[in-house]
């Protein structure tokens, strides 16, 4: 549970650390970089832990799955919360695929 955790919190700062700064095109291009990834810096703190705890559990092919699922969650959440996005059919038919390739890796054939 702490690798899912871990991964959630890292994803929310990675996900402000990458698309935030579109709110605010009009800021020096330079600024946007120190301050992206300064907030970065607090994903790796995160997300370093979470594939350690997660290396014991999980294969390195089963946490990248996982990692693309919680990725593609938490930037659904931040595009309607942050960007006013509204969700369509089509990102659900995505994240259900998403969720198939998950069942694919986690199921042993």
């Amino acid at each position: 549970m702490w690798t899912i955790l871990l991964l959630i919190g890292s994803n929310i700062f990675m996900t402000i650390a990458w698309y935030g700064h579109l709110k605010h095109r009009d800021a020096a291009l330079w600024k946007v970089i120190l301050i992206s990834w300064a907030i970065a810096f607090f994903e790796y703190c995160l997300q370093v832990p979470a594939n350690r705890i997660g290396a014991g559990k999980f294969s390195p092919e089963q946490l990248k799955v996982l990692q693309e699922v919680i990725t593609m969650s938490v930037f659904g959440v931040f595009a309607v919360l942050y960007f006013g996005e509204r969700l369509r059919w089509n990102y659900f038919a995505a994240f259900g695929c998403l969720v198939g390739a998950a069942f694919f890796m986690f199921h042993r054939f």
